[in-house]
């Protein structure tokens, strides 16, 4: 199926962002990207706000995607620890994009484009209830699954695949209540 014209500046504008910097992502770069005019990207986004709004609704419809594809099943009939477990389990894959660090780290700064990032950490990965050891360990599989992320978007020396492995395999034990029932 070929992608529509918005998906394709979407796309386009993503790839400027991690040649070139944020910085450098202007309407008219995203357009000459795509292989479109500006008046065809003004068709979708009629600011540089819209796009970069669109850019990461964008970049978190394709995690939703991959985090329902690793749940393997609809999303409300998963519990909290399948749905950690499936965040944990892609966040540790090791197919970090440069886009998306930079645009995470670029939302941090606007209300508006850190809201679409927390909407998904909510749905996937809530926040820890102290009261409940469980949910802490949720919580604590979620910040060990960013950080070996982070490392591989950001290490010039990536992980080999092994110590990626076991490193993945104690943040889900982690997660799914395998290392507390070890503990006990």
């Amino acid at each position: 199926m070929r992608p529509s014209s918005r998906t394709q500046i979407l796309d386009a504008a993503i790839r400027v962002a991690e040649r070139d910097g944020i910085t450098a992502l202007t309407l008219d770069s995203a357009a000459g990207e795509a292989g479109v005019t500006r008046a065809g990207l003004l068709y979708h986004f009629r600011n540089r706000d819209d796009l970069m709004l669109a850019i990461h609704q964008h970049l978190v419809e394709i995690w939703e995607q991959d985090l329902l594809a690793e749940l393997g099943k609809p999303w409300a009939e998963a519990t909290a620890t399948e749905r950690s477990t499936a965040y944990v389990q892609e966040g540790t894959r090791g197919r970090s994009r440069p886009a998306e660090l930079i645009f995470m780290v670029h939302a941090a700064a606007h209300p508006a484009y850190s809201e679409v990032w927390e909407q998904l950490l909510r749905r996937w990965a809530p926040e820890a209830d102290a009261a409940d050891s469980a949910a802490v360990d949720l919580f604590l599989a979620r910040m060990a699954a960013d950080g070996l992320w982070l490392h591989q978007a950001t290490s010039p020396t990536p992980l080999d695949d092994g110590t990626r492995e076991v490193l993945r395999d104690r943040i889900t034990a982690l997660a799914t209540g395998r290392a507390r029932r070890r503990e006990k």
